[in-house]
């Protein structure tokens, strides 16, 4: 069954990608996807998650735009200073410091599930088609801007076709 079987069993984009991140070397793949490569792990988890509907240069659009808002004006932000609070504060405690830094990494995936759940109201039931998953995570990474080796698109994808299947 391919990854995009979850829309035919009513399995929400959250759970998609929450079981789709627990699997073996999906973690390290979204951090490099995302840290080294400046692409957007939730879209990359939606687009997953419809690779079995149909999407158009128009869904596909959308979704990029509602991504590129929400993470430019909420999730990096939220990374940015969580990220900023590994390293010890002049007088401040370091136990202050890393309890807020915990409530920062809970927003910041809060965010992230909201942004999903959104991605999730934005997809129309469609047509149903059978689209290659790398094929597809490279045309979202062509329309999100930037870069992704192949060998990190393949490893999300083969996680998300085993989490689903």
């Amino acid at each position: 069954m391919g990854a995009g079987a979850a829309l035919e069993r009513h399995v929400s984009l959250w759970d998609f990608a929450v079981a789709t991140y627990r699997r073996p070397g999906v973690e390290e793949a979204c951090l490099a996807l995302q840290d080294d490569h400046r692409q957007c792990v939730p879209l990359l988890l939606w687009r997953l998650w419809v690779l079995d509907r149909v999407i158009d240069a128009t869904d596909l659009r959308r979704a990029v735009d509602v991504a590129r808002k929400w993470e430019t004006a909420v999730v990096a932000p939220l990374r940015s200073v969580r990220r900023g609070l590994r390293e010890s504060f002049p007088a401040v405690a370091d136990d202050a410091r890393l309890a807020l830094r915990e409530k920062l990494k809970a927003a910041e995936l809060l965010a992230e599930r909201v942004l999903l759940e959104s991605l999730e109201r934005l997809t129309i039931a469609g047509g149903s088609a059978h689209a290659d998953a790398i094929a597809a995570l490279a045309e979202l990474v062509d329309a999100w801007g930037g870069d992704a080796p192949a060998p990190l698109l393949a490893r999300l994808a083969a996680a998300a076709a085993s989490a689903t299947g």
